[in-house]
């Protein structure tokens, strides 16, 4: 089966008579609020939330910095893959998948999403694979090998430990699915602060450098699922920051990984999953050992990780914004040409519409920030908008036209000039298809 590019799928005595006219407006209307508790809303979603181990078993060699020498040493935490289901009224599902991995490669997605196509029924539009890109993880290999590349026992171990991800992730989404049961839908966002774009201009170019001018997104979106009783099922939240606190040879999931876990922490039967934003070009700062005195990089990492969750906890206290159906989702990949003559990259762009409410664009591989503030302001009406990179496809980075023609380490893939318009354009042609 091949994999299909579009998928649609406002004199004295008189003021003061007045203002006495409206304090008694104001306390005859506000005396049944006090007593009135307000009903929850109805059960219209359904839901289901699934978790799997991805940590391997064995020390493979590490993915993210070319510079390392040698394999993993051990784990300070676990790496999961978790899915969440969801089910408007008329019956329709999707299901977004989130993974304390590196990057999602592109043949990984095509095969996953076939398959879950072909037996469970599940178009691939309404499919979203998300990876945290944490640089604590294993490598990955998801094109096939030829006999002698099966030789080398890196290659070997990273293509094994592959394909047994691939049966992992169609587990956790066919779990979740079978777990879905009548369920809310609530939004809300905060603040964090830890993320400053990493691009700082020196006389010798641009530096991959702390730049407290440069642009950032520091929106923490949180999507809650709660179920019968107002049990919180689900915590689904989101950042814009590299998952480089870390330098050492150990699986861990970084600050990502420690604010799943501590938003987890004293919630029973609540699973936090973490998307990742257009982080191309923010670092997480402080970051590395002795860079704050007594303080280790593994340190920092849960030190950034808790104060990400505590972005997410103070969404959950602000007025929650009910989110409704139907759910629609459009999905097609855009030709991304290169500066020199080569073949053209087939991107994903996917966009997802939680009725009026919500509006969720998923971008592939290693996206810069400018993406998620000019969409944003681009989309901006009645529905909240929320963009994710480094979904359904990891192959570089994805520069801006400006951070393009700037230069620099994201800049350094060779796309053609047209690389932002070609995917913004996208994402506003299917955005207007689904409206």
């Amino acid at each position: 089966m091949n994999f299909p590019r579009r998928l649609d799928c406002g004199s004295r005595r008189a003021c003061a008579l007045a203002a006495l006219v409206v304090l008694g407006l104001l306390a005859v209307g506000a005396a049944p609020a006090s007593k009135t508790k307000t009903a929850p809303s109805p059960l219209t979603w359904k839901a289901g939330v699934a978790s799997v181990l991805v940590t391997p078993t064995n020390l493979l060699w590490m993915a993210g910095y070319a510079a390392r020498k040698k394999p993993a040493e051990g784990k300070v935490q676990e790496l999961f893959a978790k899915a969440l289901a969801l089910q408007d009224e008329q019956g329709q599902k999707l299901v977004i998948v989130t993974m304390d991995l590196i990057g999602v490669g592109q043949p990984l997605h095509h095969r996953l999403a076939e398959r879950v196509q072909r037996e469970l029924g599940l178009p691939p539009q309404f499919l979203l694979l998300n990876a945290s890109h944490t640089h604590s993880g294993p490598a990955l290999r998801t094109t096939p090998v030829t006999a002698k590349d099966l030789e080398n026992e890196r290659t070997r171990s990273a293509y094994a430990y592959t394909q047994q991800l691939e049966s992992n992730l169609f587990q956790v989404i066919s779990e979740a699915l079978a777990r879905l049961e009548p369920a809310r839908l609530t939004w809300h966002r905060a603040q964090c602060g830890f993320a400053m774009n990493r691009r700082l201009p020196s006389p010798t170019g641009y530096r991959n450098s702390p730049n407290p001018d440069g642009p950032v997104d520091h929106e923490v979106p949180v999507l809650r699922v709660e179920v019968a009783g107002g049990v919180l099922r689900a915590l689904l939240f989101g950042y814009a920051c590299h998952n480089t606190c870390l330098g050492f040879y150990n699986y861990c999931g970084d600050y990502a990984g420690y604010a799943q876990e501590y938003v987890q922490a004293n919630r029973t039967n609540c699973i936090a999953l973490f998307l990742q934003g257009c982080a191309a070009d923010q670092n997480p700062y402080p970051r590395g050992t002795g860079v704050v005195p007594g303080l280790t990089d593994l340190d920092l990492a849960r030190q950034h990780g808790r104060t990400l969750a505590n972005a997410v906890e103070m969404a959950n206290l602000t007025p929650q914004r009910e989110v409704h159906g139907p759910l629609r989702a459009a999905y097609e990949e855009v030709a991304l040409d290169y500066a020199k003559p080569r073949p053209a990259h087939p991107y994903p762009v996917q966009v997802i519409q939680f009725g009026p409410d919500l509006t969720l664009v998923a971008l592939g591989s290693e996206v810069v920030v400018d993406y998620s503030l000019r969409l944003k302001k681009e989309l901006a009406g009645q529905a909240a908008v929320w963009i994710v990179g480094y979904a359904n496809d990891y192959s570089g980075y994805i520069p801006s036209l400006r951070v393009l023609k700037e230069g620099g380490y994201e800049a350094q893939a060779g796309w053609a000039d047209t690389v932002e318009e070609r995917i913004v354009g996208k994402v506003h042609e299917l955005y207007g298809r689904l409206r």
